[in-house]
């Protein structure tokens, strides 16, 4: 009985011997676990592995699953990308054989063209409104928009191209393109001059229309971010194509857009309804002034009806015999010109463009000149040099009754085009000119002086016959050699009417100084020598731009000069320049070196003006340096106007601005804008 007792008082706390214990007690490490508890646990403990097998396949079904449908997903969208891939190429394939049909100037294989490429480019568009979806997407949200915008202009673009074509049908043949009906062999450029004048009141309402489609094109375009792409993709160039792309269409579509005030006024200034008369002025560019160069011959024109006839020419010098100067000249006139101006200091004739502003130059002329018998023009028309250059080099050499033949060859004699030697030689006089101290007219003079400016007269009316004689074939290049020369501002223009001045301007063809909300830069160079010493002068412009955290400006300018050729005492001398910088109105000057004078900054023409002399000589560089602020602050983007000097030729342009560099030959106007 107390040994069954004993077995059962489980009261006891010590812990029992194990030497009493059972094998299985043992086991536990304690008699108060039972038995069939023991068994529970050990069964579950052997059901773990099965249940966590069943979540791993679950899981794993999952994961594949998902895995599937991310390379559906995935092969889906890059099916769509090649669908949109092939028919890009399938765009590209047709718009070369658009471009070639425009090239080969085919005018039913345009039409043509044009047709296919809207089809080629309407599939591209449906393929490509299926991934437009992934404009969400990180990193590839802008370029999936600018695709959209691009495809979105190709479609106004195509659509543009058919109204030009419907513009320009009746003038194909004309302006020598093929295809077309009625062709006429044997007219000559005046009869198709003649014909463009007569139909010019019937495209005015087309213009409209095309102008409407430009518009949309450039919205589109201007969408288009060319920052945001690689320098380079594959070793070939991406981002500067991108660029030049968006530029290019800005330039087309502002030229349509700027240009038709000019269409509508072209029959007023073609003489449509009444004859006009122009003044023509040759400026010498090779001894550069303000408004493109010395003027140093004019010409009386007439046009009517589209047919121009020069009625007479002369040297500036006569015309200015008979001038009595009455508005002061300015100091660096006086101070270098010297000559007549020591003996009144006042301005002449041939030196009042002063303006860099042209229409500024020439209302001055214009008022002045009819004091010695100029009245009743139109307005005035202005060309350099380099405009005979163009046209000569289409139509090639011309003979000038009584003065020999004249041709664009390089001569050894100036290393320089055989039409501007002989110019230039033409007009040299040997000999002082002695001019009255009380009239102001001419007492002395060279026995050749009065004869030696002839020349332009029958060299112009050459020319310009010889220009509206050319065969069909001839048409485009002379088209391109004008429009060039316009846009280049070798020829500008001055109407006495405000309405057709209004039209020039848009156009931009009236050699004005602009208004611009943003950074801006006119460089204005002035030969104070009266020798002919710009001929080889070449210039390049280097703007280093630094904006700071809070958006100031800083800017470091430097324009190197330099003359490559030995000094001959005529064409090639040294070269006394006077330079002025046009800067945004309230710019700082911090530094101006390299000008042996200088005056204090001033304001002109709505821009702060920097300005100094120095002196350039034969097969030597000058290098002129400013640094100034500019008034305002860049917030979010940098603009920069830039505008040409009339009578120039393509100075090389260098702009830095942080990390990004521009570097191109600046042959006309442009606005330049930099994401900051």
């Amino acid at each position: 009985m107390d040994d069954e007792f004993k077995k059962l008082d489980l009261t006891k706390t010590d812990k029992p011997n194990s030497d009493n214990l059972s094998e299985e007690e043992s086991q536990t490490g304690s008699i108060l676990l039972p038995k069939i508890n023991l068994k529970k646990e050990v069964n579950e403990n052997s059901e773990e592995s099965p249940k966590k097998k069943r979540k791993v396949k679950k899981a794993a079904k999952a994961t594949l699953f998902v895995l599937i449908l991310l390379l559906i997903a995935i092969s889906y969208v890059g099916l769509l990308l090649f669908n949109v891939y092939q028919n890009s190429m399938m765009v590209k394939a047709s718009v070369e054989s658009l471009y070639a049909a425009a090239i080969a100037q085919d005018m039913e294989k345009i039409k043509s063209e044009i047709g296919v490429t809207k089809t080629s480019l309407g599939d591209l568009k449906q393929s490509y409104n299926k991934i437009v979806w992934m404009r969400g997407l990180p990193l590839m949200g802008n370029y999936i928009s600018d695709g959209k915008h691009a495809i979105q202009a190709g479609e106004y673009g195509l659509e543009a191209g058919e109204i030009i074509t419907a513009i320009i049908e009746p003038y194909a043949d004309i302006i020598g393109f093929t295809g077309t009906q009625g062709e006429a062999e044997n007219q000559t450029a005046q009869d198709r001059l003649d014909f463009v004048v007569k139909t010019i009141p019937d495209v005015i309402p087309k213009a409209d229309l095309l102008i409407e489609k430009v518009s949309l094109i450039r919205d589109e375009v201007d969408e288009i971010d060319p920052n945001r792409y690689p320098e380079e993709i594959f070793d070939r160039p991406l981002r500067s194509q991108v660029a030049k792309g968006v530029e290019i269409i800005d330039i087309v579509a502002e030229t349509i857009i700027q240009g038709k005030p000019l269409l509508e006024s072209a029959p007023y200034l073609m003489g449509v309804d009444a004859e006009r008369e122009y003044l023509v002025l040759f400026q010498n560019d090779k001894e550069l002034r303000p408004t493109g160069g010395f003027l140093t011959a004019y010409s009386i024109a007439k046009v009517e009806k589209g047919k121009f006839e020069p009625v007479n020419s002369d040297d500036i010098y006569n015309l200015d015999s008979k001038y009595k100067p009455t508005i002061a000249a300015p100091e660096p006139i006086i101070k270098y010109l010297k000559g007549p101006y020591i003996i009144s200091r006042k301005f002449r004739l041939r030196d009042i463009n002063w303006s860099p502003d042209f229409y500024e130059s020439m209302k001055t002329f214009s008022e002045e000149s009819t004091k010695v018998g100029l009245k009743g023009f139109d307005g005035i028309i202005a060309v350099d040099t380099q405009l005979l250059v163009n046209l000569l080099n289409v139509i090639g050499p011309v003979d000038v009754p009584g003065y020999g033949k004249y041709s664009t060859e390089i001569i050894p004699e100036c290393n320089c085009p055989q039409v501007i030697y002989e110019l230039e030689s033409f007009a040299d006089i040997e000999g002082p000119v002695v001019w009255s101290e009380n009239t102001g007219e001419i007492v002395f003079a060279p026995p050749n002086m009065d004869n030696r400016k002839k020349i332009i007269g029958p060299l112009m009316n050459s020319i310009l016959s010889h220009t509206l004689g050319q065969p069909k074939e001839k048409m485009p290049a002379l088209i391109d050699a004008a429009y060039k020369s316009l846009m280049e501002k070798h020829v500008l223009f001055y109407m006495v009417s405000e309405e057709h001045q209004k039209a020039v301007e848009s156009f931009k063809v009236a050699g004005r100084i602009d208004g611009f909300e943003g950074d801006y830069l006119h460089i204005n160079d002035s030969n104070l020598g009266g020798r002919k010493s710009n001929l080889y002068v070449t210039q390049e412009v280097e703007q280093v731009v630094n904006i700071d955290k809070d958006g100031n400006v800083e800017k470091t300018l430097t324009i190197t000069y330099k003359n490559p050729e030995k000094h001959d005492g005529w064409l090639n001398s040294v070269l006394p320049n006077w330079v002025r910088v046009y800067v945004p109105k309230g710019s700082e000057l911090m530094a101006f070196e390299g000008v042996e004078d200088k005056v204090e900054p001033y304001d002109e023409l709505g821009k702060t003006v920097y300005a100094g002399l120095f002196q350039l000589r034969p097969q030597g560089v000058a290098k002129v340096t400013l640094k100034y602020k500019l008034p305002f602050k860049a917030e979010g983007e940098y603009l920069l106007m830039l505008q040409k000097q009339a009578g120039t030729d393509a100075p090389l342009y260098h702009i830095r601005i942080g990390k990004k560099e521009d570097e191109f030959l600046f042959r006309t106007d442009k606005v330049l804008k930099y994401e900051i």
